[in-house]
């Protein structure tokens, strides 16, 4: 019979002491990164997960497309659970940021304000953020689930809807035409006008029946369960707006230890999630991969178990 650890379930308030040397630190407390741990402390190994509380998952107003739950589950929610399971185990948390990671002797040396801790083994799960549109009520719209990053993710609930995307580069017009196989009712807004637009991106656009606006995009507005856009002295209403303005990758610690990245910023790994520095690995958004909820725990299911067999 397994072990029962309901009775003790830590928290990330920080109380605790914490170890000086652990096996594993895993730096990032999203679906990637608590994953790795409860994978982890069930192979017996000493973990150490340091979250800034910043995971993407956090601002997801529903998912419907994670497996097992019918009528979908917001992140934070799904956040909670994922974190209620793997702090039943006996992981030491504390909630940082991590401002600089070394290596040492053995393994790596992981500095925050006020403290640090070695380990044989290191983590990064550090994810990545959405880079949001400069203008009022993004926050209101995102909430409401009116402003979208995700086609992947969410792009069947846009099915036959008046939607739009807002872009600064043509990588737009890419996002555009995946959207396409969802609605025909797709216009592009791009936030210096059409003028960014090349002859060859108008001539893709025009033949797949995307409309775009000539006018630089102004502000947005979330009313009644849509959306306004509005650009120079017009307006379009669409039921949902993309934003393809790109992502910030948090690579910066991975770098500090010279690993490679890809063109894109990403961290390269190998089959089993480790970096080009031995004993650093990587899941999640942070590297190379499909960014879903259920690709960033698969990624640190391989990775922990890669990390269990190495120590």
């Amino acid at each position: 019979m397994s072990p029962d650890h309901s009775s003790s379930t830590p928290d990330f308030d920080g109380a605790a002491p914490l170890p000086a040397q652990v096996d594993a630190i895993i730096i990032g407390g999203g679906p990637a990164g608590l994953t790795a741990a409860l994978y982890l402390a069930r192979f017996r190994r000493s973990v150490l997960l340091l979250d800034a509380a910043q995971s993407r998952l956090s601002k997801i107003p529903r998912s419907h497309n994670y497996p097992g739950f019918t009528e979908g589950v917001t992140g934070s929610d799904l956040l909670a659970m994922l974190r209620e399971q793997t702090l039943r185990y006996p992981v030491h948390t504390a909630a940082v940021h991590v401002d600089s990671v070394q290596r040492r002797e053995g393994g790596f040396e992981v500095g925050w304000a006020g403290g640090s801790a070695r380990a044989r083994q290191l983590l990064l799960a550090t994810g990545v953020t959405d880079i949001p549109p400069s203008m009022p009520y993004v926050l209101e719209a995102l909430r409401a689930g009116m402003l979208r990053y995700c086609p992947v993710c969410d792009g069947y609930e846009a099915i036959d809807q008046a939607v739009g995307i807002i872009a600064d580069s043509e990588a737009g017009v890419g996002e555009a035409l995946y959207l396409r196989h969802f609605t025909p009712h797709i216009t592009l807004f791009m936030e210096q006008g059409a003028a960014a637009l090349s002859e060859g991106a108008r001539r893709r656009l025009a033949e797949a029946g995307i409309a775009w606006a000539d006018e630089p995009i102004g502000s947005i507005r979330h009313w009644e369960g849509r959306i306004t856009v509005h650009h120079g002295k017009r307006e379009t209403v669409c039921d949902s707006l993309y934003c393809a303005l790109g992502l910030e990758i948090h690579a910066g610690l991975a770098q500090q230890l010279g690993a490679k990245t890809d063109d894109d910023g990403y961290l390269v790994v190998d089959s089993h999630h480790a970096t080009s520095v031995p004993g650093l690995w990587a899941a999640g958004d942070v590297s190379q991969g499909l960014n879903q909820i259920t690709v960033a725990m698969a990624g640190a299911a391989i990775a922990a178990a890669a990390m269990h067999r190495r120590l």
